[in-house]
C-alpha cells in the first residue's frame, strides 16, 4: 500500500513522520530516500517526536553512520549511508538486539547491499521551495 503525501513545510513533514510512528512496533524499518537536501533528516526529527524523543537530538549521522536515541517509547537508530557506496547493516556495526527491539531509520536506503524484507519505503522528493511530496510505501499484510 502506497500514499503520497504532500508537505508545504519542514515542520509538516515532521508531523507526517509523527503520525507514522505512532503505528511503528519494536522491530520497524524504514528505508528513506531522496536527493541531498530533500528532508530525510527532518522526517526523522518527526519519528523521534512520534516516539517521544526530543526531535531536537537528532542531527544527521553523516560521519558517525549510526545515532542512537533513547527516552522514547521505543529507541531510534538513525542510520545514514551517504558516505558509502554499498553497505551491509552488519557491517557498519549496527547492534541487532537494539534493532529488534527499536526502529531503524536508514537514509540513503538504496545504498544497502541486500533487501530488508518488511521494511517500510520512504520516499521525500523536492517539489521546489519548501514543498515536498511524501510517498510512504507500506509492505503488504501477511
Amino acid at each position: 500500500m502506497s500514499s503520497a503525501i504532500p508537505s508545504n513545510s519542514e515542520q509538516e513533514t515532521r508531523e507526517i513522520a509523527s503520525a507514522l510512528a505512532r503505528d511503528l512496533a519494536m522491530g520497524s524499518v524504514l528505508l528513506l530516500s531522496g536527493d541531498l537536501g530533500a528532508g530525510k533528516t527532518a522526517f526523522v526529527r518527526g519519528l523521534a517526536a512520534g516516539l517521544g524523543i526530543n526531535p531536537d537530538d537528532v542531527t544527521s549521522p553523516t560521519f558517525t553512520l549510526v545515532h542512537e536515541y533513547r527516552g522514547g517509547r521505543l529507541p531510534l537508530i538513525h542510520v545514514d549511508l551517504y558516505r558509502l557506496d554499498r553497505a551491509d547493516l552488519d557491517e557498519i556495526g549496527l547492534d541487532q538486539d537494539l534493532a529488534a527491539a527499536g526502529v531503524i531509520a536508514i537514509e540513503w536506503s538504496e545504498r544497502l547491499s541486500r533487501s530488508i524484507p518488511g521494511a517500510i519505503a520512504v520516499t521525500v522528493a523536492d517539489r521546489g521551495g519548501d514543498i515536498r511530496e511524501i510517498t510512504i510505501t507500506q509492505p503488504a499484510a501477511l
